[in-house]
């Protein structure tokens, strides 16, 4: 079993930035990789990005790419969301996850393992 727990969410103005983080209480074959996913209220959880843990290869929405940067510490067992330029289209609960090697990094449906949420909140 995994634990996730994100921090860093909050109130910022449009144009401001966040940073968010993600620490897993540990990093085995069910970690190969870690995505951020956001869902706004009435609308489905979408993927914003994902980072693979072993070799650093990550993954954009084309909604955040250029503004969103994933990074993670392999030492503190901790993945980083850094939201730039945020918008007020940004405002949801954002969420990390943790996946196998098998399925798509895009899809929530292929992470068994979850954080609670953070949320994040951009006045216009």
């Amino acid at each position: 079993q995994v634990q996730l727990v994100e921090s860093g969410g909050g109130l910022v103005q449009a144009g401001g930035s966040l940073r968010l983080s993600c620490a897993a209480s540990r990093r085995t074959s069910s970690t190969y990789a870690m995505g951020w996913f956001r869902q706004a209220p009435g609308k489905e959880r979408e993927f914003v990005g994902a980072i693979t843990w072993s070799i650093g290869s990550t993954y954009y929405a084309d909604s955040v790419k250029d503004r969103f940067t994933i990074s993670k510490d392999n030492a503190k067992n901790t993945v980083y969301l850094q939201m730039n330029s945020l918008k007020a289209e940004d405002t949801a609960v954002y969420y990390c996850a943790a996946k196998e090697l098998r399925g798509s990094e895009f899809r929530p449906y292929d992470y068994p393992y979850w954080g609670q949420g953070t949320q994040v909140t951009v006045s216009s």
